[in-house]
């Protein structure tokens, strides 16, 4: 009889997460994580078998079919979520595989596999109006810029799609600034944020 400290965790998971398993005559599961699981559209294999829709949030997955204790198993993406950034235009590698290949060891489960999926980015713009002289810092999380005094637009960098933006005035000398809408979730269309400054 197989023991194991990971089976018992790894069913559960089955039982709560994805889908019953044991469907196969074999002993040990397949899974692991994912990252950048953001929206529905991930499909998996294991061996070429039969697909596993991965839903969207999920932080985990297992195959429901078993593989033989020795046996081989091979992990592909077959399909990844439209928000994902594929290395080519029109591709499917949106999310990758790592560690996907190997062999299942005499009494471990396989829950090393890693799927990490790239999402796709669009521009946060600050659009400044009016005076701005002095030294001004514009900030969205740990994305942080100084405007220069001709600037009229500033770039932050890239949000991924479906993520919570917030841009803020860290610093504003020599000058009053304020935004409007500054805080949002990110669009396919980008987003401008309006950042209007007056002088003293």
């Amino acid at each position: 009889m197989i023991r194991s400290p990971l089976r018992a965790g790894l069913a559960l998971a089955c039982a709560l997460s994805l889908s019953a398993c044991g469907g196969s005559s074999g002993n040990l599961y397949v899974g692991g994580s994912v990252v950048g699981n953001t929206k529905a559209g991930l499909v998996l294999t294991n061996n070429d078998g039969p697909r596993l829709e991965v839903p969207a949030g999920a932080t985990s997955f297992v195959f429901k079919d078993l593989v033989e204790t020795d046996s081989t198993y091979n992990v592909k993406v077959v399909a990844s979520p439209p928000n994902t950034k594929p290395s080519t235009p029109g591709g499917t590698d949106g999310c990758k595989v790592v560690q996907g290949t190997g062999t299942g060891k005499a009494v471990f489960n396989v829950s090393t596999v890693r799927i990490v999926c790239t999402l796709q980015t669009y521009p946060l713009t600050a659009r400044i109006t009016g005076p701005h002289p002095g030294t001004l810092e514009l900030v969205n999380g740990a994305d942080r810029k100084v405007v220069a005094p001709t600037d009229a637009t500033v770039q932050m960098t890239e949000i991924a799609e479906d993520a919570v933006y917030g841009l803020a005035v860290l610093k504003s000398e020599g000058q009053t600034c304020t935004i409007a809408n500054g805080s949002g979730t990110m669009t396919t269309a980008g987003a401008t944020v309006d950042v209007t400054c007056t002088a003293p």
